[in-house]
């Protein structure tokens, strides 16, 4: 499963986003964790230090290695320079599944051990200072979007985003890509004007999308989510000594988060897993395919001078059955 976390900035996501994480591990489901915010603070959150975050790969940096990797063998895709951050699947296209070794994750991907079991963990890199004035964030993002373009994954395993802040996830077509979207909001004006932002720019794209109302202190912060997002609030969470400690750096045993917290996090794992069997891939499909096509005729077949439209395989649908291990 992909799930992805969104808010704007300081709501929390980052915190919701690793505890999700920690959940399930404890529950032995297999995890990719990605980190795909401008502001890199998903490693801390998940126990790393200053320097093991620095030292964290930048999937941004390994773009050449992740194109050259998944167009394998496909025909429709000349070279790994024709390849832009929406391109397809097609026949002879190299898939990632969550649990195989491969070039991408050798590269781009560093286990970290937490109280319950390992995790890989995946980061686009942050802002450099030559990219100061240069470069837009997205294009590093985009090393994440064709990975999950080529990812093939299955109801017991999951692959947890942490997204850009605001409604800067719409920069590209990724905010599709994910069986579930949890939107974490305080019960403030500005924590759900997001939501309403998300929720307008999502409702034409069929994405499956959840309020997580964080930082409730009472019933009155409860009725006004309530009032504000209607039947989209899945859970609250309130204050936590746990959370506390470990944005101290100095955590308890994940064993120790309060009752009511560990309760919240198996209604977002519950809610993931039911999302899962909705999914349909034909349409997952078809939604990677229409934005690639708007991104080719918009500005990647002149960037690359290659008509990308024609990389788009009419007969090809990603799906599970397709996820045989297939050697580089």
């Amino acid at each position: 499963m992909k799930i992805a976390f969104v808010g704007k900035g300081g709501s929390g996501k980052t915190t919701l986003s690793s505890l999700f994480i920690r959940h399930l591990t404890a529950n032995e489901a297999p995890v990719i964790a990605v980190d795909a915010d401008i502001n890199q603070h998903l490693g801390a959150a998940l126990g790393l230090d200053d320097a093991q975050s620095a030292a964290l790969p930048a999937m941004g940096a390994h773009l050449p290695l992740i194109k050259d990797y998944l167009r394998g063998s496909n025909p429709r895709i000349t070279s790994a320079e024709a390849m832009i951050k929406t391109t397809p699947p097609g026949e002879g296209s190299r898939l990632l599944r969550v649990g195989e070794d491969n070039p991408v994750y050798d590269a781009c991907a560093r286990p970290v051990r937490l109280d319950d079991g390992e995790i890989r963990l995946m980061a686009t890199g942050p802002f450099t200072e030559s990219d100061l004035g240069v470069a837009c964030y997205h294009s590093k993002v985009g090393a994440v979007e064709l990975c999950l373009n080529h990812l093939v994954d299955g109801p017991e395993e999951y692959v947890v985003v942490d997204m850009t802040a605001g409604s800067d996830s719409f920069a590209s077509g990724m905010f599709t890509r994910f069986d579930m979207t949890f939107l974490v909001a305080e019960p403030t004006r500005k924590g759900v004007s997001v939501y309403r932002q998300y929720k307008e720019y999502a409702q034409d794209f069929g994405v499956a999308l959840k309020v997580v109302g964080n930082k409730v202190q009472g019933r009155d912060d409860l009725d006004f989510l309530r009032d504000e997002v209607g039947d989209d609030l899945l859970v609250s969470v309130g204050h936590s000594d746990w959370v506390r400690s470990m944005e101290k750096g100095r955590p308890a045993r994940f064993e120790l988060l309060e009752t009511d917290n560990r309760c919240a996090l198996q209604t977002l794992q519950d809610a993931a897993e039911d999302s899962y069997a909705l999914r349909d891939w034909e349409r997952y499909t078809r939604q990677m395919v229409h934005f690639h096509l708007r991104n080719a005729e918009s500005w990647g077949s002149a960037k690359t001078g290659t008509d990308l439209t024609a990389q788009v395989d009419p007969d090809f649908v990603l799906g599970e059955p397709l996820a045989v291990p297939q050697r580089s």
